[in-house]
């Protein structure tokens, strides 16, 4: 299938992948879709007219070139294999991360606050992505998601098997709910430092709001990557730009559209070998 140019509102990932990895971010830019779903909503099911959703898949797959594959993502760590037989028929599979090393097939994950994250690595012999949510990133989902990229690489004896895979692994963080609008209350917090007392310094208390706390998702996610010796991370720095809350020409966000729209679309990080 031919590609279509990227729009330009979305966000191509500036990190040093090989070049036959293919990445990007949609933003809420170059859709069919009405308000509050303007206008590239890949939100399904939702409340937006599912004839507008698949028309937006369409556009993604006509850019792409090829076909993503969704999951139901239900805030798990359960991670699925991507396979070149894999049949997409029916039902979706039930996960928030895919991992794939078959050419073509590509692993897409939809969020509205929620942090995507992208993995390869430096010969990109296989790609992951993992929805990372703070009751996902709290449970081990970018652990699961890594520990079945690695087994991956070692199965099929993939160029870098033999290294240790954290050393040549690449993670892009995209867009997500920022630290200045990530309101949480103590069970969050105490769901990360429970585990990690360094986690700690990725809260702030809400001046004036006892026992409530701004929460930095992008950094809880650096912090759990460079607890696997995972240290090369691109993307999100948790700087206002990032931010889907801050950013509503840019990105949907589900805690802010839902309040104010009565609805939130839904974007998708994509990769892929090429």
């Amino acid at each position: 299938m031919p590609r279509l140019p990227f729009h330009p509102d979305w966000l191509v990932p500036e990190w040093p992948a090989p070049a036959h990895v293919r990445s990007v971010f949609t933003t809420r830019a170059g859709g069919v879709s009405r308000p509050p779903y303007d206008s590239l909503n890949l939100g399904q099911p939702s409340d937006d007219d599912p004839d507008a959703v698949a028309a937006n898949r369409t556009l993604l797959e006509q850019a792409l070139g090829l076909a993503p594959v969704y999951m139901r993502q239900v805030h798990g760590i359960d991670t699925v294999e991507l396979t070149a037989d894999s049949n997409e028929i029916g039902q979706p599979m039930v996960a928030d991360a895919w991992v794939t090393a078959a050419p073509g097939r590509c692993c897409a994950v939809r969020v509205a606050d929620c942090l995507p994250v992208l993995f390869t690595d430096t010969h990109g012999s296989a790609v992951a992505a993992a929805h990372a949510g703070w009751r996902g990133l709290a449970n081990g989902v970018l652990e699961g998601n890594f520990r079945r990229f690695e087994k991956l690489l070692r199965e099929r004896a993939l160029p870098g098997a033999s290294a240790r895979a954290a050393e040549r692994c690449l993670a892009w963080l995209g867009p997500c709910i920022g630290p200045d609008a990530f309101e949480v209350g103590p069970e969050v917090r105490a769901a990360f430092v429970g585990q990690d007392p360094e986690a700690a310094r990725c809260f702030k208390t809400k001046t004036g709001a006892p026992g409530k706390w701004f929460a930095d998702l992008a950094a809880l996610a650096r912090q759990r990557l460079h607890a696997m010796g995972i240290t090369r991370i691109y993307g999100n720095d948790g700087s206002p730009s990032w931010c889907t809350v801050r950013n509503p020409s840019l990105f949907f966000s589900h805690r802010r559209d839902t309040v104010l729209l009565g609805g939130s679309g839904r974007m998708a990080a994509c990769i892929w070998i090429d």
